[in-house]
């Protein structure tokens, strides 16, 4: 990066996609801060990056939190103002809608969108300072929603729709707005996934489990399958990378050939059809 290094907030940035993009940029000459949720997880980052890297305490279901990061960008950028912001943080809740706690439904928006839409307000006026960028973190899954994993794809699919309206709202200012369609992806979000699986299950009713044991078995043979296939972290951090730095930003970037197989499912199969074949692809049990 040539002359003076720009600055760019990276939410999530403890581990996965985060933290890659957090390094990659590092090494591209930018000014990252990077939010995490623990300071042990700041100085780890810290460790495998320049010291133009800053951790900060972030957490985005917490006003008080995005505040006191925001205050920290003002005072460390001045009237320089910031040239990105990505959108990262997230959390992945699954299990069957008809038994889903309506508190894990909740809080699986209040970290994917309504935390977006936070952090996203309280740092525009450094944006637009700094002639900046905004880039979400969305999903595959907010372009085609698959069973068992509804309140990820709701608050993926919603998280199209508000990149999609900023995007428009933002042209006055020449804000370009990416958000980032990830397939499977080698990250700790499928453990941490798996173990809020663990919980939930632990919580179903006896009829819940007489109705749903053999899918979610299968459901989470496929997770684990897709794990095993998912593409490197540092795949998504490159899209990242060229929505922050391209002349002409794309508006979304499909990450993943799984993830280019499901647009086309969902773009070009009838809906019954997509369902049938997403039933059998997730091997999910018949009707007896």
């Amino acid at each position: 990066m040539n002359g003076k290094a720009k600055s760019v907030v990276i939410t999530g940035a403890s581990t996965g996609i985060g933290r890659a993009c957090a390094l990659r940029l590092d090494r591209m000459g930018w000014r990252v801060f990077a939010g995490v949720r623990r300071p042990a997880d700041g100085e780890a980052l810290r460790a495998k990056a320049s010291a133009r890297l800053l951790p900060v305490e972030l957490d985005v279901t917490d006003e008080a939190s995005i505040g006191r990061a925001a205050g920290q960008a003002v005072e460390a950028t001045g009237d320089e103002g910031l040239g990105g912001l990505v959108n990262n943080a997230g959390i992945s809740v699954a299990g069957p809608l008809e038994f889903l706690p309506l508190e894990e439904l909740r809080r699986q928006l209040e970290v994917n969108v309504t935390g977006q839409v936070a952090v996203t307000q309280a740092f525009l006026p450094l944006i637009r300072k700094g002639n900046g960028r905004i880039v979400f973190m969305g999903s595959i899954s907010g372009r085609l929603a698959t069973p068992f994993l509804g309140p990820y794809a709701a608050s993926k699919f919603a998280l199209e729709a508000i990149a999609d309206a900023l995007r428009v709202e933002l042209r006055p200012w020449d804000i370009p707005v990416s958000i980032v369609e990830p397939g499977s992806i080698a990250t700790p979000i499928w453990d941490k996934g798996q173990d809020a699986a663990d919980e939930l299950e632990q919580q179903l009713s006896p009829q819940g489990h007489e109705l749903y044991d053999p899918a979610i078995a299968a459901v989470r043979q496929a997770a684990r399958d897709a794990a095993a296939r998912g593409v490197p972290p540092g795949r998504v951090a490159r899209a990242v990378a060229h929505a922050l730095t391209a002349r002409r930003p794309k508006t979304r970037y499909l990450v993943g050939n799984d993830a280019r197989l499901q647009l086309a499912m969902a773009s070009l199969l009838p809906d019954r059809a997509r369902d049938s074949m997403v039933s059998r692809v997730m091997k999910l049990p018949r009707k007896s």
